[in-house]
């Protein structure tokens, strides 16, 4: 009978004070400065060193490129950059080792899809997603 009576008055201690749950799809949540979510990528940056495909943990990035066809400039062009968030762990290790920043974390997270398909994110659509670019990574 002692607990019953502990219980009651400890919920009914909690029931003035502010509630610490989100209307999650009308509020955002604040996220840390260094949180890591989906990544951003400015294909005008990339070099094609693949440098981001080999620390890749778990070989989810597809690159490729192509010799410069202007014999004027060197280096690559870039023809196709892939992410397979399917498997992606989202560690930050691409972003750590590309030496141009082409790769960016953004606070970014939602990523549920009906299809598995649908997680394989191209080129295209990772240059697109800079809705939530982190503070330290704007241009």
């Amino acid at each position: 009978m002692k607990g019953l009576a502990k219980g009651l008055v400890y919920t009914l201690k909690n029931l003035t004070k502010k509630k610490v749950t989100y209307d999650y799809p009308n509020d955002t949540i604040p996220l840390p400065d260094r949180f890591r979510g989906i990544q951003k990528f400015y294909p005008d940056k990339c070099i094609v060193c693949n440098q981001c495909v080999i620390v890749c943990p778990t070989d989810c990035i597809d690159l490729t490129g192509k010799k410069n066809p202007d014999p004027n400039k060197r280096g690559k062009i870039i023809e196709t950059y892939n992410i397979n968030f399917e498997i992606c762990i989202l560690c930050d290790l691409c972003t750590e080792v590309c030496p141009t920043e082409a790769i960016v974390m953004t606070n970014n997270f939602e990523l549920a899809e009906y299809s598995r398909d649908k997680l394989f994110k191209d080129m295209n659509w990772l240059d697109d997603n800079d809705t939530n670019v982190r503070k330290e990574n704007r241009v």
